[in-house]
């Protein structure tokens, strides 16, 4: 080898490795999401928030849950959020009853074996609940499932509005009603499609409906949801995830989806939720006007 042709090789080595070193601090973050509007509102300001600080982003927000968990730990997605009883249920298969704080270390154990970091948890719970028309619930003196629980048992009749899946799961209405030791009669549940429940509760086809918590459509339509008092349901806290080596690298990523996280709690994003859904309103728009809000960018 001749040392013209090894002096081209070096500079060709070298200007590799410069590409492959400048690749790597301005890295690409591919951000997922899931189908349904809350999905697409945290992927947006997440989306929003990363280029603002300098990272270039690829957005894919139009995922099933089970195909964007695959995605993220086969390397294909990077960051998205997950709910953390998703993961705890569905993706680990721990059947125990855990409190929120249980479920968030379980998990966060549990998916770090497998290159995943669990950030900061938000106090966005989107977890099943049971709603009822607020002027209703206030005159029946209820507020927690189990005032509906002792209402029926004197007597009083409720139909309910449910999902066919909550309905017949092992771990539904059943257990549910069994817990808090009430049934509502086999006439008065009414199966229906899970987006129908709320249109049915708002036009006062049911009295009570199935929904879920940080659903947009809940202070639209003028709704209250009932505690869940004993502690049926699990913690379904709405978490940025991240793949630990993207972490390692970018940990100012890290930094930034923490900050996003501690503004989000039920409230917050039932309203951005209910922009979006009732109001119409455009997921970027309504993205970025949140973060200007807080002070997330400028």
């Amino acid at each position: 080898m001749t040392d013209r042709i090894l002096a081209r090789l070096l500079i060709t080595l070298s200007l590799v490795l410069g590409f492959m070193g400048s690749a790597s601090a301005n890295s690409n973050i591919v951000v997922g999401g899931k189908k349904f509007t809350e999905q697409q509102l945290v992927a947006e300001m997440t989306s929003q928030l990363l280029r603002a600080n300098g990272y270039s982003v690829d957005k894919r927000a139009d995922l099933g849950s089970s195909v964007l968990r695959a995605a993220q730990e086969n390397g294909q997605v990077d960051v998205y959020w997950e709910y953390t009883g998703t993961s705890l249920v569905i993706y680990n298969k721990v059947t125990d009853k855990l409190n929120a704080d249980e479920t968030y270390q379980r998990i966060s154990t549990l998916d770090a074996q497998k290159g995943i970091t669990w950030l900061n948890p938000s106090k966005a719970n989107n977890t099943y609940a049971f709603a009822m028309r607020k002027d209703e619930a206030e005159k029946e003196g209820i507020v927690s499932i189990s005032d509906l629980a002792q209402n029926i048992g004197a007597g009083k009749s409720y139909k309910f509005a449910s999902n066919a899946e909550f309905f017949s799961r092992t771990d539904g209405l059943r257990p549910l009603q069994d817990m808090y030791q009430f049934e509502f009669e086999r006439k008065n549940v009414v199966r229906m499609d899970g987006g129908l429940t709320y249109q049915a509760l708002r036009d006062g086809q049911v009295n009570v409906a199935l929904v879920l918590s940080t659903d947009g459509r809940i202070p639209a339509f003028g709704f209250v949801v009932l505690k869940d008092d004993k502690g049926f349901f699990p913690s379904y806290a709405l978490t940025p995830v991240i793949r630990t080596e993207v972490f390692k690298e970018n940990p100012k990523v890290g930094e930034l989806l923490n900050a996003l996280s501690s503004k989000l709690d039920d409230d917050t994003i039932a309203g951005l939720n209910s922009r979006v859904d009732v109001g119409r309103e455009s997921i970027e728009s309504v993205s970025r006007e949140f973060l200007q809000q807080n002070k997330l960018i400028q």
